[in-house]
């Protein structure tokens, strides 16, 4: 699941996005990788929390998509709620979040 906040500060707009993965997710390690971190896999690491949910919350530029994908004990999983997929170089689909915001 993804959840969407719109936080303006003077001029400039964040998106504050928190990923969330079900508590049925195995895994010793989970991270979130994406175009937001240049793919790296050890930026962002996800933490469970007490009912078993792995959770991160990021602070974006809003008015972006960015392209993301989850990294689970070596295992490339996709998000079920993304805005979309893409082809990837690699065979398979990255996730896609838009930050874009919502018109009043």
């Amino acid at each position: 699941m993804i959840q969407k906040q719109f936080i303006r500060s003077g001029k400039k707009t964040i998106c504050r996005l928190t990923f969330t993965l079900p508590e049925d997710i195995w895994a010793d390690e989970v991270f979130l990788v994406g175009s937001f971190n240049n793919w790296d896999e050890t930026t962002y690491p996800l933490r469970q929390s007490h009912s078993g949910e792995w959770r991160i919350t990021l602070d974006l530029p809003a008015g972006e998509q960015y392209q993301f994908r989850y990294l689970c004990d070596g295992e490339w999983l996709n998000d079920n709620s993304a805005d979309g997929y893409e082809a990837n170089p690699h065979g398979s689909h990255n996730s896609i979040v838009n930050t874009f915001v919502p018109a009043d």
